[in-house]
């Protein structure tokens, strides 16, 4: 069996009988990869305590279909900042969700990879921002093929930029003007702007939302973000427990 050395980042984990671990790993080189580490629970030589969501670590991974094998792990971080944290462990349990639900074991996706990190180092060294929960979400939706439709009605094609004032933003994620129904979510030329330049820039912590479109852009997302999914986030129910909502 070959081995293989890559890094990852602890998506999900579990118990597992009385001494190993599951553990759900994302990989630049692999994808998602569900591992058993035999032991997970015990051995600290081979796994150094590693096994928590959000570590980043550096692997030694048997590939198999179904159930991977892991050897041993390394931890690169283990974003101690968020550790100590509630809001921020809210955050980063919540992004590692996401991810885990909407994406397929084995795709292969460097790009999904680099923002989630970004997003934990982001958390891990500034302050916690609703702004970059929603930065997070509108281009993870754009990498995996969902990206929010800004430019133009979904229904009469029309120009967004030709309309002037609001649109309507339906739940699954289309834009469509005042000609062409109304029931969505209100959604400004001013929010709509913010969205599109999240988008263009690859930074965290460069597009600013003001309190009304951030309750605009949380609307929109958690609503795309709903529409793709069978069953609620268990972190989300957390995380709205911490912030009070």
């Amino acid at each position: 069996m070959q081995t293989n050395e890559c890094e990852a980042i602890v998506l999900a984990a579990l118990d597992y009988g009385e001494s190993d671990r599951i553990v759900t790993l994302f990989t630049p080189e692999h994808g998602k990869v569900r591992a058993i580490a035999r032991h997970g629970k015990k051995s600290v030589k081979r796994f150094s305590g590693a096994l928590e969501i959000f570590a980043r670590l550096r692997l030694h991974l048997v590939l198999k279909e179904g159930l991977s094998l892991l050897r041993t792990a390394d931890i690169v971080t283990i974003f101690p900042h968020i550790r100590q944290d509630l809001l921020k462990i809210g955050y980063a349990g919540y992004a590692c969700e996401v991810v885990d639900r909407f994406l397929p074991e084995a795709m292969y996706s460097p790009r999904l990879f680099r923002l989630l990190l970004s997003y934990l180092e982001q958390l891990d060294t500034f302050p916690s921002s609703a702004d970059d929960r929603r930065f997070f979400e509108l281009n993870l939706l754009n990498i995996l093929g969902y990206r929010l439709s800004l430019e133009q009605c979904c229904r009469c094609g029309t120009e967004i930029d030709a309309l002037s004032g609001s649109v309507q933003y339906a739940a699954a994620g289309e834009v469509f003007c005042g000609d062409c129904g109304s029931g969505g979510y209100l959604l400004s030329s001013a929010t709509r702007t913010l969205l599109q330049k999240a988008l263009m820039t690859g930074r965290f912590g460069v597009v600013r939302f003001p309190d009304a479109s951030l309750l605009e852009s949380g609307a929109v997302l958690d609503a795309s973000i709903a529409s793709h999914l069978t069953r609620p986030l268990h972190s989300l129910q957390f995380l709205q427990q911490v912030l009070g909502v």
